[in-house]
């Protein structure tokens, strides 16, 4: 019977398994390759957060020996004594996260149809390429323990003991739980993330975090709208999401941008590949009084290919190689970044009905604004409304500044982009660049509104340019 990774992957598949591999001549190499690859995959990163720790201690060295060893999970699983029920087919990624990944469903597809050498083949060169890969690590000693006949596995109570109450061990069992959940469960075709309600062909790509799958979505934009063209397994922070204050170790939620690109030879190997780090807290954040910095998409230490789930400080940490490809790809205060707890999905249609209710609230807005009807355009403004500056401005002073900037002009708004973010309170981040009729350049604007009694009102502002 194969230890907890491959159970928790193909449920009901290791009997089916076992009894495919009724050759008793691999026992003794099988003894003792489980223990080497037991001893690689064993050893967990756990370097703290932001102080670049070096790796802490990992996982029993014997918890994988094929000598009769078993895993709580294995254990646990009641179902792996009754006959192996019909397991359904992993969906396969509209892209491939990353090579590695990829290669690991395949393994466990493999293992899920029965094919349990071929997937051993499969795990030991993914672990020869990737040897800091310790979920592969676990799932290569899987395989290796399976090819052992269940007569000659005597079963060992204290190890599995042990095992039970390894945290390294349940927190692999859950990296590996999540990277299949994400998977098999994957977004509606032709559906996106609620919170892009429109986004300008400015930005060519946008970002979704969805903390409940560790996983985040990478969408290409075009004149055609947005397309998921990859996703990846994530970390974010031990205490989970919903950031409040600083040293909370949680990941905030909400909609930010990418502020800039560190350059890794700057920082530590602690974070890796490189950080983007982002606009936490917001203006949103602000206005509710949260607190912290210093909130960075990064990568891992040279010794972890990934972390668990909940592993960081507050950061979204990713794998190295998923890391390069996003670096390729951000563009600085033009990619943003949606976190969430859980993301929620809606069809094109319903982001274009979403759009049109705000759009007529700017339309209103840049008509006042045009009309010169000072009490008209203050209706949009509430009262603690601040524009962002080296000197905050009031509402007053803006309002002054919008009558005499654009009074009698005819101005053509483009490149917009709408992110609605909705929790206890519904606010919008608008950004968009205005042209007065007759003039070549104008200012590019972003925005944020606050929905109170079912009308949309201006509480920040920033001139982008």
């Amino acid at each position: 019977m194969a230890a907890s990774a491959l159970l928790l992957a193909t449920p009901g598949a290791a009997l089916a398994a076992n009894n495919s591999n009724s050759s008793s001549s691999k026992s003794a190499n099988a003894k003792t390759s489980g223990t080497k690859a037991a001893k690689a995959g064993g050893s967990r990163a756990s370097a703290k957060e932001a102080r670049g720790a070096k790796a802490g201690s990992g996982a029993s060295k014997t918890q994988l020996q094929a000598k009769g060893k078993r895993s709580a999970v294995a254990a646990d699983n009641a179902g792996a004594t009754r006959p192996a029920r019909k397991t359904a087919r992993t969906a396969a990624p509209l892209q491939e996260a990353s090579g590695a990944e990829a290669r690991l469903i395949g393994v466990y597809e493999l293992f899920g149809r029965g094919k349990t050498r071929e997937a051993l083949a499969k795990a030991q060169t993914l672990v020869r390429d990737h040897p800091n890969f310790q979920l592969a690590q676990l799932v290569y000693g899987d395989l290796l323990a399976a090819q052992v006949p269940p007569s000659n596995a005597m079963p060992d109570t204290a190890g599995i003991a042990r095992l039970r109450g390894n945290p390294a061990m349940v927190e692999l069992h859950e990296e590996s739980r999540r990277r299949l959940q994400a998977l098999r469960e994957r977004p509606p075709a032709g559906t996106v993330p609620s919170q892009f309600l429109t986004l300008s062909t400015r930005s060519r790509f946008a970002i979704a975090v969805d903390a409940s799958r560790s996983r985040l979505y990478l969408f290409e934009n075009s004149d055609k709208g947005l397309k998921l063209v990859a996703d990846y397994y994530i970390s974010v922070g031990k205490s989970g999401t919903d950031k409040a204050v600083e040293g909370d170790a949680r990941t905030p939620l909400g909609v930010y941008y990418i502020t800039s690109s560190l350059d890794p030879r700057s920082l530590k190997d602690f974070y890796g590949a490189g950080a983007l780090p982002i606009n936490y807290p917001n203006p949103y954040d602000v206005r509710r009084g949260k607190t912290g910095s210093g909130i960075w998409l990064h990568g891992t230490p040279p010794q972890q290919f990934a972390r668990a789930p909940l592993a960081s400080d507050g950061c979204v940490v990713m794998a190295n190689p998923d890391l390069k490809q996003l670096l390729r790809k951000v563009q600085i205060g033009a990619t943003p970044v949606v976190t969430a707890r859980s993301l929620q999905w809606i069809s094109q249609p319903q982001a274009e009905k979403e759009t049109k209710k705000f759009a007529d609230s700017i339309t209103a807005w840049k008509d006042a604004r045009a009309s010169g009807n000072e009490a008209q355009l203050k209706k949009f403004y509430l009262p603690d409304f601040q524009r962002a500056s080296r000197k905050p401005v009031d509402a007053d002073a803006v309002l002054r500044d919008e009558l005499t900037y654009a009074q009698g002009k005819r101005v053509q708004i483009k490149d917009t982009s709408y992110l609605h973010w909705r929790d206890t309170e519904d606010t919008m981040v608008a950004t968009f660049g205005e042209v007065f009729e007759g003039e070549k350049n104008g200012r590019t604007r972003r925005q944020y509104w606050l929905r109170q009694g079912g009308e949309w009102k201006l509480f920040h502002e920033e001139i982008l340019g």
